[in-house]
């Protein structure tokens, strides 16, 4: 994979809490365009909200990034309508030359002014679903590793559209993101990996936790509260 990989914000994101659905949990996956510069502190964007900060949110999960380059896929397989436009999954950040493929967990980037690091892939609830009108988009997610990462904040600055995102230190060459994330919503992975992923310290803790128990060979998890409500 390229250590030179520079690309720049085509879209700023961001949410508030809202009770969306009646009788389920409220949700900020619903996100508008901003413009201007943004303030970046360890949470993430600080004018950014989230409704669920167990399991979204917090170091781990400050920032979500979202590649636009799959919005066409997903339209020619009539996952969402044609004419559906990048925020539609709850990103923050929409660029077009990044993927799952060629970022890495433990990657290093500029963001803006503020300095980031991938943690990990993003594990799709029922509220994609719910948002995008689609029953089986977390499934989707789930079974083409097309879920963008998350990014916790390592130095503190400003971000806006148009700004450079880019690729400082590649600690992790042979974890692309969309491997470690198909590996951690399909279960199917080798002790060995999972080992090896158990104990890296750059991948978010929670995720290190559940491919201990692979390694050890326990298998089994229950999903019906993420992709049910």
């Amino acid at each position: 994979m390229a250590h030179d990989l520079t690309t720049r914000i085509d879209g700023l994101f961001f949410g508030r809490v809202e009770n969306r659905w009646e009788g389920r949990d409220p949700s900020a996956i619903g996100k508008t365009a901003v413009t201007g510069r943004r303030v970046i502190e360890e949470n993430g964007f600080v004018e950014d909200a989230q409704a669920d900060l167990v399991h979204h949110g917090g170091r781990d999960k400050a920032i979500h990034h979202y590649a636009a380059d799959h919005y066409p896929d997903w339209i020619a397989e009539g996952a969402i309508p044609e004419g559906t436009r990048p925020a539609a999954f709850g990103e923050n950040i929409s660029t077009c030359g990044m993927t799952e493929e060629t970022v890495c967990i433990g990657d290093i980037l500029k963001l803006g002014m503020a300095t980031v690091q991938i943690s990990q892939g993003r594990q799709p609830c029922w509220k994609v679903a719910e948002h995008t009108t689609n029953p089986r988009m977390a499934a989707l997610f789930t079974k083409s590793g097309r879920t963008g990462w998350y990014y916790r904040v390592l130095e503190n600055g400003t971000a806006g559209v148009g700004d450079e995102v880019r690729l400082l230190e590649r600690l992790h060459p042979r974890w692309s993101v969309k491997r470690v994330t198909l590996g951690r919503l399909t279960r199917r992975v080798s002790p060995q990996d999972a080992e090896v992923l158990a104990h890296m310290p750059e991948l978010a803790e929670g995720w290190r936790s559940a491919f201990a128990k692979m390694a050890a060979g326990d298998r089994g998890e229950d999903t019906s509260k993420r992709l049910n409500g």
